[in-house]
């Protein structure tokens, strides 16, 4: 979603389908999250009340399936209480549904409906999470035009061992040095020709 990243894909592939997949949607909304949840740790520690919700963290960005026995119990308790923090919970499961959407038309519809929600409930994160979301929209819509066949997996995956790459040699001087370490870590890809032979 950054501008620049996108501004290159526009000029160097006009005529690709950019999709912004799940992971990235659904990073930004933990963000979210935890922001309005650290912000209402500060403010209960202000007005003095007890810190329900010190150690809850994983409980809010954790998928349910994956908790804890501690960590289900913990969010059991919490539930109880009228939480700002329960609330951007709440909205960031329901969001879950828009995934499960085959149609663009009807991913649309549950995607505005679900913005109208999160920004009438009042929690700055959420609602600027909603905004990011708006202007993305169409690129959002691609994921679900594709089919749902294609996520930024692979590129991720290359970025990862390219950083690696980097990281073990403390940086390089020249493109033609990464370029060469590349060719030879990742493996099935030409090598650079080479002005002599080596014994």
């Amino acid at each position: 979603m950054w501008k620049p990243y996108l501004n290159v894909i526009a000029a160097m592939l006009p005529a690709a389908l950019n999709v912004l997949d799940r992971f990235h949607i659904v990073k930004k909304l933990n963000e979210a999250v935890d922001e309005v949840r650290r912000q209402e740790v500060k403010k209960l520690a202000a007005e003095g009340y007890e810190p329900i919700l010190g150690k809850s963290r994983f409980c809010f960005l954790k998928r349910p399936r994956n908790f804890t026995v501690g960590q289900a119990a913990k969010l059991g308790d919490l539930l109880k209480y009228d939480l700002k923090t329960v609330r951007a919970w709440m909205l960031k499961e329901s969001f879950d549904a828009f995934w499960q959407y085959n149609s663009p038309h009807w991913a649309r519809w549950y995607l505005r409906k679900w913005c109208t929600r999160a920004m009438r409930s009042q929690l700055d994160p959420m609602k600027k999470f909603v905004r990011t979301l708006r202007n993305h929209e169409e690129l959002l819509m691609n994921y679900f035009k594709a089919g749902k066949h294609y996520n930024s997996g692979i590129v991720e995956g290359l970025n990862l061992r390219i950083n690696l790459c980097m990281r073990k040699a403390y940086g390089y001087r020249s493109f033609e040095l990464l370029q060469i370490t590349l060719f030879h870590t990742l493996g099935k890809l030409p090598e650079p020709k080479f002005t002599h032979r080596f014994c």
